[in-house]
């Protein structure tokens, strides 16, 4: 097998490195690529860690075939093109834990500087004044922090707040009452938030939903004397219209660690020596950046060598620990989504895949990853885990996923039933003790198959007559037979045989099975 190979292309801590190197990955440092450069030479490598700096796009991954990973060391994927990087079957990881606390503190420390005004009296000081009824500031204290976004940052935030004994309310529609109670904070909507508020800080990622969330209008609705703090993202806050607020007066002052557009080298917001502002570092002290950089190469790292998946922004996540139990159930899965994936000669319309007994207690996201990406392959070949669930949605595939807790006769069980143009075909199987899969039901007949590498599959209506004649098509071809499987619905109904052959089936073996009198499909497999 070669050696997996990951190119650094932000700088990182040195500690990165080793950690690829210990994991038996070899790590290229190559940073201050430019995008011509990078495209030059990405196509040598498995994977891409990077910070900020390093612009992933589109045209960046045509020149990367092999490219399995991109890991960010940080949290936001702004100089990536998560849309380009699942079309591409790329996984992408963030580390959103290893900076939070510092990115938290920023937050608290904007905060008091702007309530203190400590950066204006500091200029003020150094310049020789002492302007001591000037820089009259206001407590924390009994103040009313609003929170927008109570992910990892804004949780530590609230609790910092708390600590300060100030009070706190958050927006974020995905805070259940539970975990607000949790944190001791109130959840209310925007509107409430901006009305109520003397401190705002925004802890969200830039998204459709989220971009100019702070616009003229939710500032008209402010309490009057807003302080504002964003150490999240630039463009949630409208800037223009937090300048105009800031004008009239209707903002006190303004905290800022991020721009729409960066490096901010000029903006109309200098102008306010009511505003804070600094260059993006949130996320600069050295703990935070050591932390990212190991945390992004451990991930990167689990997922080269063992499949692991964690912090995916586009994957369904598989830890270390789950990689080696899900291992033979998403065997089973690709065995199951390539047999109904052969067999579909018309348009597939659905795919509704059931997980019985213990598979049903699994994280069966990866597992339902697994049965796409099989099942599609015979119409893509640029179809894999990562973007498979996309591929589905794009060819209007519905997809539905079902859980049960107990099957009769069967441990686990793992039922795949395909829409198509002609009607809906099913196929089951389970893993037997040793953790081999098995085929125990096709289109509702019980069956017993392990499946080989070369399979022939004959759907036939039942008659005396067709194993001896299916044997001697077979035999005069010289193609042996390894294992045989058989099924029936009833006694002279529907059935099923499963061929492991040692050899591939010629076309003309294949249409000689055709002609079989008795014989409904028949259908070489690979697995």
């Amino acid at each position: 097998m070669t050696q997996p190979r990951v190119l650094i292309a932000d700088k990182l801590s040195p500690r990165a490195a080793d950690i690829f190197a210990e994991r038996g990955i070899e790590a290229v440092v190559q940073t201050g690529l430019a995008p011509d450069q990078l495209a030059e030479i990405i196509g040598e490598f498995d994977g891409l860690a990077v910070r900020s700096a390093t612009k992933v796009t589109a045209a960046t991954l045509e020149h990367a075939p092999r490219l399995k990973v991109v890991g960010r060391a940080g949290i936001g994927v702004d100089n990536i093109d998560v849309p380009a990087a699942t079309a591409k079957g790329v996984v992408v990881m963030n580390t959103p834990f290893g900076n939070s606390v510092t990115t938290a503190e920023h937050a608290v420390a904007m905060m008091l500087s702007l309530a203190r005004q400590i950066p204006a009296a500091d200029r003020s000081t150094r310049a020789g004044k002492w302007e001591k009824s000037r820089f009259m500031g206001v407590e924390v204290t009994g103040k009313v922090l609003g929170i927008i976004g109570t992910g990892n940052i804004g949780s530590i935030v609230a609790s910092r707040a708390l600590g300060l004994r100030m009070r706190v309310i958050a927006y974020d529609p995905f805070l259940s009452p539970e975990r607000a109670e949790d944190l001791g904070i109130e959840k209310v909507d925007l509107d409430q938030l901006m009305a109520r508020s003397d401190f705002v800080t925004v802890h969200t990622p830039l998204n459709d939903h989220t971009r100019n969330l702070i616009d003229a209008e939710a500032l008209a609705g402010a309490k009057p004397g807003l302080r504002i703090i964003n150490c999240a993202r630039g463009g949630i806050v409208d800037e223009a219209a937090l300048a105009d607020a800031l004008a009239s007066g209707k903002v006190a002052g303004a905290a800022l660690d991020v721009f729409v557009e960066e490096p901010a080298r000029e903006h109309p917001l200098f102008d306010f020596e009511e505003v804070v502002v600094t260059p993006h570092v949130g996320a600069s002290t050295g703990e935070a950046q050591e932390n990212v950089a190991l945390q992004v190469a451990e991930q990167m790292a689990d997922y080269l060598t063992t499949g692991a998946v964690v912090n995916a922004l586009n994957m369904a996540s598989v830890s270390a620990e789950e990689a080696p139990r899900l291992r033979p159930y998403m065997q089973l899965c690709t065995q199951l989504g390539s047999f109904a994936g052969q067999l579909t000669r018309t348009g597939l319309t659905g795919a509704h895949i059931t997980f019985g007994g213990d598979a049903a207690e699994l994280n069966t996201r990866p597992l339902v990853a697994s049965i796409l990406e099989a099942l599609l392959r015979p119409m893509t070949d640029s179809v894999n885990m990562v973007n498979a669930p996309l591929v589905a949605r794009e060819r209007d595939i519905d997809v539905q996923v079902t859980t049960r807790e107990r099957v009769d006769g069967y441990t686990t069980l793992v039922t795949l039933a395909v829409d198509t143009e002609n009607g809906t075909r099913t196929v089951s199987g389970t893993l037997v003790q040793d953790g081999a899969a098995r085929i125990v039901g096709i289109r509702g007949i019980r069956m017993d198959a392990e499946l080989g590498p070369r399979m022939l599959f004959v759907r036939n209506n039942d008659a005396p007559g067709l194993i001896g004649k299916l044997g001697t098509i077979l035999g005069d071809a010289r193609l042996n037979i390894a294992n045989f499987h058989l099924g029936r619905e009833k006694a002279g109904g529907e059935a099923i045989a499963l061929l492991e052959v040692d050899q591939e089936v010629p076309a003309e073996v294949v249409r000689s099975i055709q002609a079989i009198p008795q014989v409904i499909q028949v259908q070489p497999m690979r697995f």
